[in-house]
């Protein structure tokens, strides 16, 4: 990872197990290159094949561990508050080591898929070839499994990494100190929007929290550190030495804070005394000490011990500001200091640097000069001054929210109270906006009014001509007789429609021939259109009516006939009615079964079915088998 002024490490890559790790890769592998490969294929292509596996397996492998090598922060490179903070909580050898193992793991990996593309290059068959491809992958997957350690450790330290608050060491910082349980995170629960735990107990702060605020415009980070013993250096937990590094590496302003209650079970002697152990740390950093929990005993109630060891340390140059997290007193004051000595001491660094000489001679300041001693006060014009005059004697337009403002609560927004129209009764009429899907004004006419009375004066013009007088009787004989040859025509439509149909469709009704003929034989009466016209449409009518009636008796005659005349015994079968001849009756049995077996063929497989149309799939059984294994990968 680059060396940058902020990290973010929550974005590290995922480290798999091993056995995730081999299983990935494998997989990859298997889906991304070719896996059909023949006996009978020219030995460079078997060759080439083996070799495209070992090669993408290589590649896959170093991808993954170079993304977990570069993903991961380098202690030599990030800023000496991360390199110290990791180093505090993860070992910087144990770290080193893991990061290490896998650059090693991933160099032994290119090299054993170097030796066996060297090696395949001189494979003389498939099988050799399949078992140096097989000997190559296992050669890698085995240098994987043995770094499991270093691959559980390092996800161990990701996940850590992405749990630790996010510090730029180089913005501006208050950096809160102390005691534990003497208000530290009460007080970044006050000045920001951090919610960091509150108990009644030390060490309830157990890492370090970022809380974010706003002074003068410009945005401030606060870091609560763990509370910190008085004892020595090589005795502190990890706890205590995360805030060792923040105080030793941030350039921050300290805000050492101190209760003068006693409650958090500490003097303030040795409240004082920690503060003289920790004061090399303080060098070169704008210092205040904020004494907290003013609500449960004042400064003026200490006894005159304490007194006296406080204003030892204000002799130093220290401020002492008292304050109360519970009551806010104090409180914002001690905030303001804190950042205005900050501000103060960035700014004065600034000014010993070189930069600042290219910035001076780039910014010059203009101070303007008085001219004279001459008074000149201020002069309006007489015409701005009778301008405004009349501005304001002309009344303004009443305003919605003049009138919002007079009614208050009774006032209702009325949209149509400002409408122009010619008529003011129709401010308030109720028009639809959108008629039939299609908007109203679209198709608003202007002149609709003027070609309505045009249209009017028309049809009275007409009326008076007497337009409308002359009006075809529809009793007239000429169009009764246009009307019955329709009502005809549109019959012998229906009968040609029908015919054609029936020839047309396959499923016809199985009929008697008698009947066929019947109905053929009264089709054709109508074939000729002209003389279907000619005749008289009321003889006609009559003709039809009586030939039908005489055909329907002659029909149901020949019926009792048959019935009487042939027997139960001489009756045909049922499916053989429909037949003229046995040729017709077998061609049909033909015709069925071949229907019934291709919609067999062509229905849904399932486990009740006897048809197995795919008898030997070619896909598992072509090719030669001898002996061994029947994959062919």
């Amino acid at each position: 990872m680059a060396a940058t002024t902020c990290y973010n490490f929550k974005k590290t890559t995922v480290v798999p197990s091993a056995k995730d790790f081999v299983d990935i890769i494998l997989s990859k592998t298997q889906r991304k290159t070719p896996t059909v490969v023949h006996k009978h294929y020219q030995i460079g292509r078997i060759r080439q094949f083996y070799m495209r596996k070992v090669k993408f397996t290589q590649q896959n492998c170093h991808d993954r561990l170079s993304q977990i090598l570069n993903d991961f922060p380098k202690l030599d490179e990030v800023h000496p508050f991360y390199a110290d903070l990791m180093n505090i909580l993860y070992d910087k050898n144990h770290y080193k080591l893991a990061l290490g193992q896998l650059n090693t793991a991933m160099h032994l990996i290119d090299n054993v898929a170097k030796d066996y593309v060297r090696l395949l290059k001189y494979g003389d068959s498939l099988y050799r070839c399949k078992q140096l491809k097989k000997a190559a992958l296992g050669r890698m997957c085995t240098i994987l499994k043995r770094q499991n350690q270093s691959l559980q450790y390092l996800e161990q330290v990701r996940q850590h990494l992405a749990r630790l608050p996010t510090i730029d060491p180089n913005t501006r910082t208050i950096l809160i100190c102390g005691f534990p349980n003497v208000g530290k995170s009460s007080f970044i629960n006050k000045i920001t929007r951090a919610d960091v735990e509150v108990q009644p107990y030390a060490f309830t702060t157990k890492s370090l929290f970022v809380g974010h605020m706003d002074y003068k415009y410009l945005r401030w980070q606060v870091v609560d550190t763990p509370g910190i013993l008085d004892h020595s250096l090589e005795q502190r937990n990890a706890i205590e030495m995360q805030a060792i590094a923040a105080l030793a590496h941030l350039r921050a302003a300290v805000l050492y804070i101190m209760d003068i209650s006693g409650q958090c079970g500490h003097s303030i002697e040795e409240q004082i005394g920690l503060f003289r152990s920790l004061q090399p740390l303080f060098s070169k950093k704008p210092i205040l000490i904020a004494l907290n929990k003013i609500d449960i005993i004042g400064v003026t109630d200490l006894s005159d011990d304490v007194k006296t060891q406080l204003q030892s340390l204000t002799t130093e140059g220290i401020d002492l500001l008292p304050m109360s997290t519970v009551t806010e007193e104090g409180l914002f004051d001690v905030k303001k200091e804190a950042c205005e000595r900050l501000l103060a001491q960035r700014i004065e660094v600034k000014l010993k640097s070189r930069r600042v000489n290219d910035i001076i001679n780039r910014v010059h300041v203009a101070t303007p000069v008085q001219r004279d001693d001459k008074d000149r006060p201020v002069f309006i014009p007489d015409s701005v001054k009778e301008k405004k005059a009349i501005d304001d004697s002309i009344s303004k337009k009443k305003l919605m929210r003049d009138y919002e403002e007079e009614l208050g609560d009774d006032y209702i927004l009325d949209l149509k109270r400002e409408y122009d129209l010619k008529n003011e009764d129709e401010k308030y009429d109720i028009v639809p906006e959108i008629y039939e899907g299609k908007n109203i004004a679209d198709f608003i006419d202007p002149e609709i009014m003027e070609k309505l009375e045009s249209l009017e004066r028309e049809e009275e013009l007409r009326e008076a001509a007497g337009i409308y007088d002359d009006e075809i009787d529809e009793d007239d004989d000429e169009y009764t007789e246009i009307k019955k040859k329709a009502d005809l025509i549109r019959s012998k439509k229906k009968l040609l429609a029908l015919k054609n149909r029936e020839k047309k469709s396959r499923n016809k009704p199985t009929m008697p021939r008698r009947k066929i003929q019947a109905t053929r034989s009264r089709l054709d009466k109508f074939q000729n259109m002209d003389e279907m016209e000619s005749m008289d449409t009321s003889t006609e009518a009559n003709a039809v009516s009586r030939k039908r009636q005489s055909l329907s008796k002659e029909i149901m005659q020949r019926k009792r006939k048959a019935s009487r005349s042939v027997t139960r015994s001489q009756s045909r079968p049922r499916d053989e009615s429909a037949f003229a001849n046995p040729s017709q009756k077998a061609r049909a049995r033909i015709l069925t079964k071949k229907s019934q077996k291709k919609i067999r063929f062509g229905a849904l497989k399932g486990e009740s079915d006897r048809a197995i149309p795919d008898l030997k799939p070619k896909h598992l059984y072509s090719g030669k088998r001898k002996q061994g294994k029947t994959s062919r990968r």
